[in-house]
């Protein structure tokens, strides 16, 4: 039987990082705001692990994208399918990632992405080449690398 997985990067801002990898993956960002609801309400969490982003209420260190055509558990808003989640973490990134995620757009899309990407704080690391293969390294916002394929 297949295990259901979750990316988890470690980060400073989670909401920036979700605005950010949403537009990069063209994933949505998960609304929680119902179950975040909810647990307010019966006191299992309180306001200091709340915040409202984009008018809506969120949790105040995490935050997650989700495949947009993937189902939804409905009592979460946490989607089933592919998901990155961003948690904050008390310390700074400080070496290269040792994983990272690859986003395969074609030779053809790679400018008009890396410019829309660059546009929305990622910078361009380098350009790689493996025999036929090529790629632009970026880092996003708080230095996480990935590749443009």
């Amino acid at each position: 039987m297949p295990v259901p997985y979750k990316i988890v990067i470690d980060c400073a801002d989670p909401h920036r990082l979700a605005a950010f990898w949403a537009a990069a993956l063209d994933y949505v960002v998960e609304d929680n705001a119902d179950l975040i609801r909810q647990l307010l309400d019966a006191g299992v969490i309180q306001e200091v692990d709340t915040t409202t982003v984009d008018g809506r209420l969120s949790w105040a260190g995490a935050a997650a994208v989700r495949d947009p055509d993937a189902p939804v558990d409905p009592r979460s808003g946490s989607g089933l399918g592919g998901r990155v989640l961003f948690q904050v973490v008390p310390e700074p990134k400080t070496v290269k990632n040792r994983v990272h995620l690859d986003l395969h757009v074609g030779p053809e899309r790679r400018p008009e992405v890396i410019e829309r990407l660059t546009g929305r704080g990622a910078r361009v690391l380098w350009e790689g080449r493996q025999g036929p293969n090529t790629w632009v390294t970026l880092a996003d916002p708080e230095g996480n690398e990935f590749c443009v394929a």
